[in-house]
């Protein structure tokens, strides 16, 4: 059967549609109506009736006819061996992110910390992702952009910010004469969520020592924390971004304190518009900060 141009069209565009929800996964050869299953009753058989024994006055020495023999129990099966923490992403959410806070502790450099981040397998993200989205830009720059997590195309790239909200962000950062030379960028949580999901709490409670590691390893003098998941991780407020945005917020990196600015996020804007004005204000601030004048 041949399809003209727009039926391919509309084919191509809900497979990149279905791509972009996170369904990239064949499971099974055929589709299983599942709610129709959930309807259909369960089989069910009564329970063969039980029969009778005949009474016997067979004494414990003597079972009788209907004593059956069973052979001779053997040795009870070993206990499986328990498993250490790092190489299973079954752990609980507070052992993964003890592990992940002392491994991240030892390394000293971030091409290390990307190493060991490629190699941890305490987070399930990881085994949804297609790839480790570590960093991109500058790691020197004294700026440093964090954002909440991978999305589709970061997925498939390997870096962080290279989709559409990427795109929107290089504009952001051009319009204050910045770009990707002069300031480092990467996310909170370094593995996409299925469906382009926000991270849940304990994601992010397991990824958060990598990150912190991060900002100490690149010592940036300002953050710049782009949408809620990030300020809440990096500055600890629990309010929202239209609320914390705007405002500098202290934070600690070895043994000096630099500031990190709450912003927008580059994807709310896009289904946002009208909050760009906003997203401009800030980096107008963020811009006479730089240059020592705010």
């Amino acid at each position: 059967m041949s399809h003209g141009p727009d039926t391919e069209r509309d084919v191509i565009a809900d497979l990149d549609f279905h791509v972009e929800a996170g369904v990239d996964l064949c499971l099974d050869e055929r589709p299983h109506d599942r709610f129709s299953e959930a309807d259909e009753p369960p089989a069910w058989r009564p329970a063969p009736a039980r029969r009778a024994m005949p009474a016997q006055d067979a004494s414990p020495a003597d079972p009788g006819p209907f004593r059956r023999e069973l052979p001779p129990r053997g040795p009870a099966p070993a206990a499986p061996p328990a498993r250490t923490y790092g190489q299973s992403a079954a752990a609980k959410p507070g052992e993964a992110a003890g592990d992940a806070r002392a491994r991240a502790r030892d390394v000293t450099s971030l091409e290390e910390l990307e190493q060991l981040l490629a190699g941890f397998d305490g987070c399930p993200l990881k085994f949804t992702a297609k790839n480790l989205v570590f960093a991109d830009g500058n790691p020197a720059s004294k700026l440093m952009f964090i954002g909440e997590a991978p999305g589709a195309d970061e997925d498939r790239v390997g870096k962080p910010f290279m989709g559409r909200s990427g795109q929107l962000l290089d504009r952001m950062m051009a319009a204050i004469g910045l770009d990707r030379t002069k300031a480092y960028v990467t996310n909170i949580v370094p593995w996409r969520p299925p469906g382009n999901r926000n991270p849940t709490p304990q994601e992010v409670s397991i990824c958060k020592p990598f990150i912190e590691r991060q900002i100490e390893l690149a010592d940036p003098d300002i953050i710049v924390c782009l949408g809620s998941p990030a300020t809440q991780a990096i500055t600890g407020t629990k309010d929202g971004i239209l609320k914390a945005r705007g405002r500098f917020y202290p934070y600690r990196v070895g043994d000096r304190e630099v500031r990190a600015l709450a912003t927008l996020h580059p994807a709310y804007l896009l289904r946002q518009p009208l909050q760009k004005r906003l997203a401009w204000r800030d980096f107008r601030l963020l811009r006479a900060t730089l240059d020592g004048t705010a």
